[in-house]
């Protein structure tokens, strides 16, 4: 389906403005469609490891869901991702719509420097998502704001994806990204209220700031209908993130692994 030409003629100008190849002989890439390769509409479990709290060097295991779904190629859910596709180009290369993404809190109870303060809260976040495929990869672009009520707060982040390995046997995904949070945003994960100071724990007030990421996510096909998705990835905070009294390391890490089934 595509959109009335009031829609679709700016959006295939901009194409045609960036060096995009033409409509007869584009293709969407559907192995940097998302960032985890796709397999199909997948539906597992899987484990995944992360900061215990806000910069911790201490590291957390949660079981996570694996979801790869899509219907009528305009709703999906990747991961810890939900979004519906509204406007598109007319090779579908470029793509409009909103997406939700899961931020995860934490126990404050779960690291030395933040013991004592508030836990801070599970949220959604929901905003306006981008995807443009190019011929060198895809460029995702969302603004997100804090429906959860735990920050109230908004960011944008920037990411592009590109295959390393394209195989029957293992596909592998690079990205590189970053992640501007205001600072309502920062200062509910990494701040610290007049009512948490401590010994060794200063009141501290987060600004606004970036945050870079990098990474790899593979999928590894096992049997007639199964697969393993794996993925590492290494977040640099920026400095009003860095600075904050409760943080412990600039290098914040992400791993998970999971199985899952095609139906």
């Amino acid at each position: 389906m595509t959109t009335s030409p009031r829609l679709t003629l700016p959006l295939v100008a901009m194409l045609s403005l960036l060096g995009a190849s033409s409509v007869s002989a584009a293709a969407i890439d559907r192995q940097t469609e998302t960032a985890i390769p796709r397999t199909g509409n997948l539906y597992g479990v899987g484990i995944g490891v992360l900061p215990a709290t806000s910069g911790s060097n201490e590291l957390r295991t949660m079981v996570l869901p694996v979801i790869q779904a899509s219907y009528a190629d305009r709703f999906y859910i990747n991961a810890l991702r939900a979004g519906v596709w509204l406007l598109d180009s007319d090779d579908r290369r470029l793509r409009f719509g909103l997406a939700a993404d899961a931020r995860f809190g934490w126990d404050a109870d779960d690291s030395t420097r933040t013991k004592g303060m508030h836990d801070r809260d599970f949220s959604v976040d929901v905003g306006p998502a981008l995807r443009w495929q190019t011929d060198y990869g895809t460029l995702n672009a969302q603004w997100g704001f804090d429906t959860g009520g735990a920050s109230k707060g908004h960011s944008m982040q920037v990411q592009f994806v590109r295959a390393l390995i394209r195989g029957p046997a293992l596909r592998l995904n690079g990205l590189v990204g970053l992640t501007w949070n205001d600072s309502r945003m920062n200062d509910y994960y990494f701040g610290v209220a007049p009512t948490e100071v401590a010994p060794g724990r200063p009141s501290y007030r987060a600004g606004a700031g970036t945050q870079w990421q990098a990474g790899v996510n593979g999928a590894w096909p096992t049997g007639q209908r199964g697969s393993v998705l794996f993925g590492l990835m290494a977040t640099r905070l920026g400095n009003a993130q860095a600075e904050s009294p409760i943080v412990e390391t600039r290098i914040q890490p992400l791993a998970y692994l999971g199985y899952g089934w095609t139906f």
